[in-house]
């Protein structure tokens, strides 16, 4: 088989089965481990997939920059954005990550809302300004323009003197297996931090990032109290996670 032919097929079986297994594929293929790990190191260094210990997963399509991602899924992640912004309570305090579901969670809050929003992003708290009964707390340090948050040592440390009933969390990948990921090292620890100082955690998520995987792992599925997303309930990863009892809140 020619290397655009392998090519081909490592793309038709990340597609069909959601991950590749180098040695299944090997072995099918009769050829070496070797030659199936520099494949997949190709299609890595074009996005392509994000490889894993023995194989591959696909590549989360939410690693592009933060303006480009404002044009993608925008419908599903009002709907996921509606359902998270309705588990807000009046008086309550809220600890609200960046990127562009966040920005649609502030959209959605009730603009005479009164609540504590706790964030480390510039965006999200600019945002804020058009809710008056919003007090805005903003967490500082090192600004990852990816992202527009702020992480590093400083952002860590500021986060550990706050707490909140609730965290909405956004993460690139969700996968069953690799778990809630993200691209960077630094934004995952500090999206750890924010979660530990909130008394429940939800993750917001729609659709396209489902199935997907980044580099670094943000937290296991046992520290979060659910998963809010714009997928069908019936979606393959959706039903592995709800057997392994995550609690998924649905957004029509």
């Amino acid at each position: 088989m020619l290397a655009a032919e392998r090519r081909d097929h490592l793309l038709d079986l990340l597609a069909r089965e959601g991950k590749i297994v180098a040695k299944d594929v090997a072995t099918a293929l009769g050829i070496s481990e070797d030659s199936v790990r520099r494949d997949l190191r190709d299609l890595a260094s074009e996005g392509l997939c994000q490889r894993v210990y023995g194989g591959a997963l696909p590549a989360s399509p939410a690693v592009a920059d933060y303006h480009a991602r404002q044009t993608v899924a925008p419908d599903g992640k009002r709907k996921v954005a509606s359902v998270a912004a309705g588990l807000v309570r009046p008086g309550g305090a809220l600890i609200l990550d960046g990127g562009t579901t966040a920005l649609a969670v502030v959209d959605a809050l009730p603009r005479d809302l009164t609540c504590t929003v706790i964030t480390h992003s510039p965006t999200i708290a600019s945002a804020l300004l058009d809710h008056p009964q919003a007090e805005v707390f903003l967490l500082g340090g090192r600004i990852f323009k990816h992202s527009a948050v702020a992480c590093g040592a400083a952002a860590v440390e500021a986060a550990q003197n706050v707490s909140a009933d609730l965290c909405f969390l956004g993460v690139t990948g969700v996968h069953p297996e690799a778990g809630l990921t993200t691209g960077d090292a630094e934004e995952a620890a500090m999206k750890r931090a924010l979660a530990a100082r909130a008394a429940d955690t939800y993750v917001l998520a729609s659709s396209e990032k489902l199935g997907t995987a980044s580099r670094f792992r943000v937290l296991p599925w046992e520290e979060i109290d659910g998963l809010i997303t714009d997928a069908a309930l019936h979606d393959p990863v959706i039903e592995q996670l709800t057997v392994r009892g995550i609690e998924v809140l649905a957004a029509d």
